[in-house]
């Protein structure tokens, strides 16, 4: 799958919807922070803007949206307290002492947390990048967070992978910045409440590629790096983006940050039910999406959590069996009312829900949680809290999948909707009967 298929064709960063964004995020820490010009600011055509060594501040936006910039916004301002090497393996030393995840990735290594923190040592961060992260750390810091978490995460896998010294830097550059593009979205990403999809969901599937072109520009990584931040997306199935690339399509760097990206990203949605323990679980049921080598480097790390899973009842289990089920018969019954045809004559989204419910199947026969398998597992259990907490925690992650599979179809091919075609209207009707049996249940529960 190109990526083409799935992701927009990506203006330059200083262009289009996704540049108004960063500079609106740039003119408000303005508001807040001393922000200078470095050099004169000139547009496109040599008409000075700007002088240099001028203080800008929150009317920065509506003044520079006027015009098309003759270079990138980037490296013609400064800001007080600019982030740099230092700043960063600050808060790269902080998260070693105090964040859960980063913590038991020290202690998987020896409980030292110099064999994370010397990469990021060794750092470059040129002005222009610099810039961008502290926009970042200043108006959105939780992204900042995340940001020095992937990049950890990344360099413990990276040494599992057999990465050292300039390449293990290399790779704490690609964690560090593989989220700059998400700066030039639009805001209504950071609400919770807001659900965005079909074609708006372009912007998510494009930020990859906004942050691969950013760092190209600067010409002072290697190609790996950019390579790698593309490609964090990714999954070895094929089931990523921006490119659907599989297996060793996929580089040792780009491996260690989709995987750091994975890993970070259960801490942080699941922070207070056993995140350990849920991404364990996921890891084994999506065993074909992330690389073989670095998992198994990875699970004993995540066995080194005591926190025990979330208490569940008996009832939370079967009504996660119930859901599955029906998807999977429905689904089935489905297809089986369709016209007989040759697969080559199915529609697109038709052989895709029909292949990703296979895998999904099959995965769950692998991990032992096959809706068949659980109900008749679940009558001994009934006296067994952890083995419950288990297959709640693996039966929730199906769940999950099944929501992305729904939500991918739609944000795939919005026109199903009105389409008459057969194949068309069973996925229509397959995907509103599942919505419908998942909003009767509490959302919150799974």
């Amino acid at each position: 799958m190109s990526a083409s298929d799935q992701a927009p064709s990506p203006l330059r960063p200083e262009e289009g919807e996704g540049y108004r964004h960063y500079l609106r995020a740039v003119s408000d820490m303005a508001s807040r922070r001393i922000v200078t010009t470095q050099q004169a600011i000139h547009n496109d055509r040599g008409v000075k803007l700007l002088e240099k060594g001028v203080r800008v501040d929150g009317q920065l936006y509506d003044r520079l949206m006027r015009h098309r910039l003759r270079g990138p916004i980037d490296a013609q301002l400064s800001v007080q307290g600019m982030e740099s090497v230092q700043s960063t393996l600050q808060a790269a030393a902080l998260q070693c002492r105090q964040d859960r995840l980063v913590r038991m990735l020290v202690d998987a290594g020896g409980g030292e947390a110099e064999r994370l923190l010397a990469p990021v040592r060794a750092l470059t961060l040129p002005q222009p990048l610099a810039f961008k992260l502290t926009v970042m750390r200043e108006q959105r810091p939780e992204l900042h967070a995340h940001s020095v978490r992937v990049m950890l995460a990344a360099i413990h896998l990276g040494l599992a992978a057999g990465l050292e010294g300039r390449a293990c830097s290399h790779l704490a550059a690609a964690g560090l910045l593989h989220d700059i593009g998400v700066l030039h979205m639009d805001p209504i990403w950071r609400d919770p409440e807001t659900r965005v999809s079909g074609p708006e969901r372009k912007h998510l599937l494009a930020h990859p590629i906004t942050a691969m072109m950013l760092i190209q520009a600067q010409e002072i990584y290697p190609s790996s790096v950019a390579q790698a931040v593309l490609e964090h997306h990714e999954c070895m199935d094929g089931s990523g983006y921006p490119r659907g690339l599989q297996g060793e399509r996929i580089s040792t760097m780009g491996q260690a940050l989709l995987l750091a990206e994975v890993v970070v990203g259960f801490f942080e949605k699941y922070a207070d039910e056993a995140p350990a323990q849920r991404l364990s679980l996921s890891l084994r049921l999506n065993h074909r999406k992330y690389p073989a080598a670095l998992v198994g480097a990875l699970l004993p790390a995540l066995h080194t959590d005591a926190q025990a899973g979330p208490g569940v009842e008996a009832d939370g289990v079967q009504a996660i069996i119930a859901l599955l089920s029906h998807a999977f018969d429905d689904w089935e019954a489905r297809s089986a009312r369709l016209a007989l045809a040759p697969r080559s004559a199915w529609s697109p989204a038709r052989s895709f829900v029909t292949e990703r419910l296979a895998q999904l199947q099959k995965a769950l026969l692998e991990a032992g949680s096959h809706p068949r398998q659980q109900a008749g597992m679940l009558a001994h259990l009934m006296d067994d809290p952890q083995s419950l907490a288990e297959l709640f925690l693996l039966g929730r992650e199906a769940l999950w999948q099944l929501q992305s599979i729904i939500e991918t179809s739609r944000s795939r091919w919005p026109e199903l909707e009105h389409s008459a075609a057969a194949d068309d209207r069973a996925v229509v009707h397959w995907r509103q009967g599942c919505e419908g049996r998942l909003a009767q249940e509490a959302p919150g529960s799974f």
